[in-house]
Formats: C-alpha cells, structure tokens, sequence
C-alpha cells in the first residue's frame, strides 16, 4: 500500500495541543457480526453453530476478501455468560470471510471455514505434548502474496493471564488449513516477552508487527520484516532509540501502556496511522493517530466505553474504513461480536500526546504518591468534569503518569495549576524514575495557571509530575489539561 497515493481530502477540526476537546459523538453499533444478540444479519449460530464468541480482527486476505478470525467459540451448550463451558462445542479459533462493502447496515458473512456442515472448523490447536496450552488465540492477520499469516499467542492460565509463548501460523490455501511456523515464535521471556499480543501492518515492502505483553497493561512495541522474510527470524528489525537494529534488546516502546488487543491501519480520510485497543483502566476502546508507524502516537482519545457497552475489548478495524471508521468490538456478556461505525468528518481530532490529560476518563493511568485522586464532578476542573489533585500536612505528594517519547527530540509539556496560599514548594515537570530531566517551581495560585515545560527526551519512557512539598500545614494542589507535544 502506498500512502500518499490514497489520501483523500478532508476538512477536519484539529484541537490544538492543550486545547480542551469538545464533547465527541462515540461509536454506535452498526450491527451483530458473530454470536447472539439484537441485530443479528448473519445467523451464525444456525449456519455455523457458533453460539459465542470474540475478538473478529480483519485483514485483507490472499483471495482479496476480508478474513474474521475470532477467539475462542462455542456452540450448542453455551451459557449465554462469557466464554465456556469447554463443552459446549468449544474451539479455540474459527474463520470466516466477507465481500460486503456496504457496511452501514452491518457486515455481512459470507461463508465460514467448515469441517462438516453448518460447523465453523478450529484451525489452530494446541502444540501438545510439548507444553501445556490452556488455549490458542489469533491476535493479527496479515496477507503476503498468496500466503495469510496469523500472530496467535499460547495461553498457560487466563487467571493470570500468562502466555507461553507467541508464534506465527500460515495458510497456504485461503485460510482452510494452518501450520504452525517452528521458526518465527517469540517465548514469554526478556525482551520477546513484548511481543504477545500483536498488530500487523503491511508497508512498503515490509511487515509491521506491534507487539504487547500479555494482559492489557503493557506498552506497545514495533519490529519489521521485509515482506518475502516473514518467517525469517534473523531478518526482524526492532525500532530503537538509534532507529532500527537487528537485535532485539534494543527495542523501545512505540505507544504507552495500557494497551489491550490492539488494530493499527491506515485511514486514508485522515492521512494518518489509527491505532485502536481497549484501555482497561478507563474500561473503553481508544483511537490514538500518528503520522509515522514509528510514532510519536497521541495518547488516545476515548470512541466506546464501558458504561455504554459493559464487557467492552477489542477494536478491530475493518481494512475498507475511511471516512467512517468501522471497528470490530467484543462484549464479555453476552460473548458476542459487534460492528461499530465511528464517523470522523467533523470530528475533532485531539493531538495531545499524553493519555487522559483532562481527568475526564477514571479510573485512569494517573498514580498517587501520598495523598491525592481525582475531583470527580465537583466543578473545580480547568475545563470539563474532572481534575486532578493531591493534599497533605507534611511530606511529598504528587500525581504521575508515564508517557513514552523518542530519545533525542524535544518536547514540550504544559498544564493548569492551582493551588493553597500555604504552597510555596509545587513542581511540575517530567522524570525518570528518581531523576528530574525537566520541572518548574510553583507557589500559590488562587486561579488555574498554565505552566510549561521543555526538555530533550534522553530515555524512552518517563512520567510527568505534579506534586508538592507540604511544609506549611495543610497543603493542596489541583491539575488539569496536562498536555505534550513534539517542539
């Protein structure tokens, strides 16, 4: 795919860096894709006896369709609960391929690989006796020439979620039978251990794979390999603060955490990269743009949430979304799998770089040391609902979040301070770990005053700060609208 052959002109409403975003119309269902439910079009449960099921990422295959590969399935004896029991005509995996490019009235199956009549086959088992494999779950699919490839990871226990490995499967014959590569497969150890999870992308002449840890909490990180060497192991590049290197340890973190089941495409309407994945701490599917694969990735605005649609996971996008993003959601209860369609002319598309900025989303990826959370509604913020804040009588208290940058360019945080007439020791600024790169002092504040902050990235992950030494008694501080942006 060549990028700038593809975009489309659009008019869109860009906020500005720090710029409180304006209220955004969320995702709604645009139909039942998989499983049991309202608005079901496909009927999978009489065609193919999948009764529940999740995930349904996309990718364009070999024979030009779009493949749905889902997680974990069940048929006739399933609870109407989740996944389970085991049973109930569970398989691991199942596949299914659509034609549809009228996705506004939902996404229509076509046909789903069989292995007797109105069946859905299980295509990637267990790799026994060598190990124990609680499941095996696709996560990423990608088509090379006539050849379709599937990140899977081995999963040793869901409670915790610990994987034993990570590996690559390929079909050589449109998806109807898989083997499992020996070569291309990542243990969940050291370095490889981020690369669990995984997102392809296809590129000028090379494969992308993000990579997560298992679970839903960890950073995203990004390899490549020439598109004729996907099995080739030796051959990976893994992005690091020098640019791409053959070793792996290396690696640096493209996208901060928590990022959970993750999608990443092109979207022609935008004329940017669209990240989308579940952020579990604010329990909603988030979109996240950059204009390079590479990042830097803004810090993810919120497009369905949990409160909507309880049990949400998943984000899968369709490879046809342009000016209408379509997505693949799954829902815990009942197991099914949703089409979501998110419009984005007129949208304004938010470019902070750091997450959950405004307090708007808690819980969150902000961390407390000593006193503090989150004002919720009780209209103190800078703008919006929610703030930030901390409070003592003595000692050190600060609000954190991390955020992940690229060594050697400069940035610039900014955010909206107040705080008590007994303040005179506020800092606010960027670290890492112990170490100060960055911060400005601050006293007291009856009204809400914007700080800011420059520094040159040195190391890939820091957290930026706000906090306070409480030496005059009772002592508080409140936050808002932090940002970052690349000077």
């Amino acid at each position: 795919m060549h990028r700038s052959s593809c975009i489309a002109a659009a008019t869109l409403l860009v906020l500005a860096v720090g710029t409180p975003a304006r209220a955004q119309t969320d995702a709604t269902v645009a139909g039942l894709i998989a499983g049991q439910g309202a608005g079901d079009i496909n009927d999978t449960k009489g065609k193919y006896a999948v009764h529940g099921t999740d995930l349904g990422f996309m990718w364009r295959d070999s024979r030009g369709r779009v493949a749905l590969m889902f997680g974990d399935t069940y048929g006739e004896g399933w609870g109407h609960n989740g996944a389970g029991p085991a049973s109930a005509d569970w398989r691991m995996n199942v596949l299914a391929f659509s034609t549809d490019t009228t996705l506004s009235d939902g996404l229509t199956i076509d046909s789903m690989v069989t292995d007797r009549p109105n069946h859905a086959k299980q295509l990637i088992g267990r790799w026994l006796p060598r190990i124990f494999e609680e499941t095996v779950i696709p996560t990423a699919g990608v088509s090379v020439g006539g050849r379709d490839y599937v990140h899977y990871m081995s999963i040793r226990s869901w409670d915790p979620w610990i994987t034993n490995y990570a590996g690559l499967a390929y079909s050589d014959d449109g998806g109807q039978n898989w083997v499992k590569s020996t070569t291309a497969w990542w243990p969940n150890s050291g370095v490889l251990s981020n690369f669990q999870l995984g997102a392809f992308v296809r590129d000028s002449g090379y494969v992308y794979l993000f990579g997560t840890p298992n679970g839903r909490f960890g950073n995203a990180h990004l390899l490549r390999v020439p598109e004729a060497r996907v099995l080739d192991v030796p051959s990976y590049e893994y992005w690091t603060a020098a640019g791409w290197q053959r070793s792996a340890d290396g690696a640096i973190p493209v996208m901060s955490g928590q990022v959970g089941e993750l999608s990443v495409q092109y979207n022609a309407f935008l004329g940017k990269w669209v990240a989308m994945h579940l952020d579990e701490q604010r329990t909603a599917i988030v979109m996240r743009t950059a204009s390079s694969l590479t990042g830097p990735w803004t810090g993810g605005e919120v497009v369905a949430h949990g409160r909507d649609h309880p049990g949400l996971y998943g984000g899968f996008q369709h490879p046809d979304s342009g000016a209408d993003l379509y997505f693949a959601m799954s829902e815990w209860q009942p197991y099914h799998v949703q089409l979501m369609k998110l419009p984005l002319a007129g949208r304004g598309m938010d470019q902070n770089l750091a997450q959950n900025g405004g307090f708007e989303d808690w819980p969150g990826t902000w961390r407390f040391n000593g006193q503090g959370g989150v004002d919720l509604g009780k209209d103190l913020a800078h703008s919006g609902r929610n703030n930030g804040w901390v409070r003592g009588t003595s000692g050190w208290h600060d609000m954190h979040e991390q955020i992940v940058v690229q060594p050697g360019l400069r940035y610039r945080i900014t955010g909206w301070v107040r705080s008590s007439e007994s303040n005179t020791d506020g800092y606010f600024g960027v670290r890492a770990g112990n170490r100060v790169v960055a911060e400005q002092k601050f006293g007291s504040y009856h009204d809400y005053t914007r700080l800011s902050v420059e520094f040159v990235a040195d190391t890939p992950s820091l957290d930026v700060y706000a906090g306070m030494w409480a030496v005059h008694g009772d002592t508080w501080v409140q936050v808002d609208d932090v940002a970052l942006e690349v000077v």
